[in-house]
């Protein structure tokens, strides 16, 4: 018989967000989070009472560990021998410390899966910057890293959130389980970072095919932002899903699922933004609330990311997709998500007298 053709790769590479694991880490992580951004110190320090509300502790680095050990066992029973390595944009493992670990391990070439669904520049391209800055911090030995490509609208991702949204519908009272809203929920950007990405097109697009797969009616879901940062007088995607409540309830809506299909995991801005502070306003209006859980390590969405990997090994020539715009490319083009931060405008020099 003839040899087997040898993988394109020898590694896999998870890269993260990363996040604070104990009080002390919280102002460093933000600092590292916020640099280079307009973003005032007073909303650092807001946010930091985010985390310190949860001890100081995200849970974003111990959802990363399961979704890792998820993954290692899909891909033993598919027969796809890599080895996983984890690095984070933010906070420890840090990607240059990872990849350092990778050249010693003598890794040449690893594919990348970046816990983002969708296209944008802090979700798809800032990832690929951080990952070449970490390799010429590291060196030319540094091994070369190919990211996969972006799957909001593949089938597994797809299905999770169905699965997590019908779960969340029967949490909901008997007669309000039939009518109940879905506000589908993502991270806001700046207008600014949306007109040069298609995250906001993506993410509707994913939004209509769970609700597709649910069999809900158009009037019967939206998709709205949450988490907004940055200067207040700076435009970025709304509406905002407590006002969006508000909204809704005014309009006669006795209850709804909040469904944060923008996010891969029920990390911190999850359990406060929707766990905490749209709890609240549901309970202050009198809106019956259950929260869908993110994919996560959902069997399906899982296997969904070995799918991803197996494309790009040569083991499958299927590239599946729903919908109307089909798998997304492999490699980004060139101007794909450019973004310039704007930068705060000098101040003005006062008329010598």
């Amino acid at each position: 018989m003839p040899e087997p053709e040898p993988s394109p790769y020898d590694a896999l590479l998870v890269v993260s967000f990363g996040g604070p694991e104990k009080p002390d880490d919280v102002i460093p992580f933000l600092e590292n989070v916020l640099r280079g951004k307009p973003v005032p110190r007073e909303r650092l320090l807001e946010v930091a009472e985010h985390y310190h509300h949860f001890d100081g502790v995200s849970p974003i680095n111990a959802q990363v560990r399961d979704f890792i050990e998820a993954l290692r066992g899909e891909l033993e029973l598919a027969g796809i021998r890599l080895p996983i390595y984890w690095g984070n944009r933010n906070w420890h493992p840090l990607l240059p410390d990872t990849l350092r670990q990778m050249e010693q391990d003598g890794v040449r070439r690893a594919l990348a899966f970046v816990t983002s669904a969708f296209s944008s520049y802090s979700g798809c391209r800032q990832y690929r910057e951080n990952i070449e800055n970490a390799r010429k911090e590291v060196g030319p030995g540094a091994p070369q890293v190919d990211k996969l490509r972006v799957f909001y609208n593949h089938p597994g991702f797809v299905e999770a959130n169905v699965d997590h949204i019908r779960t969340a519908l029967s949490q909901l009272s008997a007669e309000n389980q039939t009518r109940a809203r879905i506000a589908f929920t993502a991270h806001s950007i700046p207008l600014s970072m949306s007109r040069n990405c298609k995250y906001q097109q993506q993410l509707e697009e994913c939004c209509r095919l769970i609700a597709e797969s649910l069999g809900l009616p158009a009037d019967r879901w939206s998709l709205v932002y949450q988490s907004r940062s940055g200067r207040p007088t700076d435009p970025w995607l709304e509406p905002d899903i407590g006002d969006h409540l508000r909204q809704i309830h005014a309009e006669g809506t006795r209850a709804v699922v909040i469904a944060p299909v923008g996010f891969l995991s029920d990390h911190m801005e999850v359990l406060y933004d929707l766990d905490e502070e749209a709890r609240i306003i549901c309970e202050e209006i009198g809106l019956e609330m259950a929260r869908a859980a993110t994919a996560g390590i959902h069997p399906r969405f899982v296997a969904g990311i070995r799918e991803l990997i197996e494309e790009r090994l040569g083991l499958r020539t299927e590239r599946r997709a729903m919908g109307q715009f089909g798998p997304s490319h492999d490699v980004c083009p060139a101007d794909c998500c450019l973004y310039t931060i704007p930068q705060r405008p000098a101040p003005s020099t006062p008329a010598a007298s």
